[in-house]
């Protein structure tokens, strides 16, 4: 059953995907799609409109890849810190990456309005956080976890004040509104360019995770007990640690801050694959890009005016996770 479940989580992003790519005030037929995708890699007679190939290939297909990216990674980025920390509240924002991340972001539109720099800025500022958290929480090495939790609600506290103020001193003409849209979380504006900045890292955090999917399971062991298996504990969760950051400061650099992805798929992951993370994390990989590549089909397709991702994650997620945690009561199972 396992291996069926996994096998259609790979499918199912790519079904998805095609399907999306035709949905939107612009509709296109499926065989149309199919034939535009193909024709850049093998000659085919040309039966549809200019308009049609820019819609598919320059503005639909960018950003479909990077809701895929960004819904992958998040997810797997929380299924590692669930599964490291032992805890199932824990999200992927719990080390304030994503408050450096949105303050970088402020900071880069407020100084050189939208762009590369502030996309630069993002990352660095999601680095500077997790440097920051670590700074609090002290290097040594049998630092326990919970003194990271605790070290990431100040870090995130202190970079959330940085964005008020940031958001405090902007022009409310101009500055302002951008700010706050951003923040929200969209890929309105995705583009190849966004794509090249921002996917290579999530792919390198998404790897990076990947190969150590098994590994976090013996996080869950007592140290003394992991120790004695030859575990390098402190490098283990470093390395976790460094590859979650990646993945959630270089998706709040080229799509704002995207919240509840990386807390509740991993659980809906669990439900299906149960809880042995070298299962749990390719799963929730799959769901995680299928529900944000949904989310964001809807958010541009519902209404004229494209609504923020965050609010349509929040208004799903937050129900949902009232529910599960009503269920099991904060427990794994």
């Amino acid at each position: 059953m396992k291996k069926w479940t996994i096998a259609l989580c790979w499918i199912l992003p790519i079904v998805v995907a095609l399907v999306s790519l035709g949905i939107g005030r612009y509709t296109i037929d499926l065989p149309e799609i199919l034939k535009i995708l193909f024709s850049h890699v093998f000659p085919l007679p040309k039966t549809w409109s200019n308009m049609e190939e820019t819609v598919v290939m320059n503005i639909r297909l960018p950003r479909i890849l990077l809701a895929i990216l960004i819904g992958g990674g998040l997810s797997i980025a929380g299924a590692s810190f669930q599964g490291m920390f032992a805890n199932p509240l824990v999200s992927p924002d719990i080390l304030g990456v994503s408050a450096g991340a949105g303050f970088g972001a402020s900071l880069g539109i407020l100084l050189f309005n939208t762009g590369f720099i502030a996309q630069f800025f993002a990352l660095i500022f999601g680095l500077c956080a997790i440097g920051f958290t670590f700074m609090i929480a002290g290097y040594k090495k049998d630092s326990p976890l919970f003194m990271y939790v605790l070290a990431g609600v100040v870090t995130s506290a202190l970079f959330q004040a940085l964005v008020s103020l940031t958001k405090f001193v902007a022009d409310p003409e101009d500055k302002l509104p951008a700010i706050t849209y951003f923040l929200m979380g969209s890929l309105g504006t995705a583009s190849y360019h966004d794509l090249i900045i921002g996917g290579p890292i999530i792919i390198i955090g998404m790897i990076i995770l990947y190969i150590l999917r098994w590994r976090i399971n013996l996080l869950t062991l007592p140290d003394d007990e992991a120790k004695s298996l030859g575990i390098p504990l402190t490098r283990l969760k470093w390395t976790v640690i460094f590859g979650a950051t990646l993945i959630t400061a270089a998706s709040v650099a080229v799509a704002g801050i995207v919240g509840w992805v990386g807390l509740i798929i991993p659980h809906v992951a669990r439900m299906l694959v149960g809880n042995n993370n070298q299962h749990v994390l390719p799963v929730s990989v799959s769901i995680g890009a299928v529900y944000l590549l949904l989310i964001d089909t809807v958010a541009r397709s519902i209404t004229a005016t494209e609504i923020p991702l965050s609010i349509l994650t929040a208004i799903i997620g937050a129900p949902f996770f009232a529910i599960l945690l009503r269920k099991t009561g904060g427990g794994w199972s």
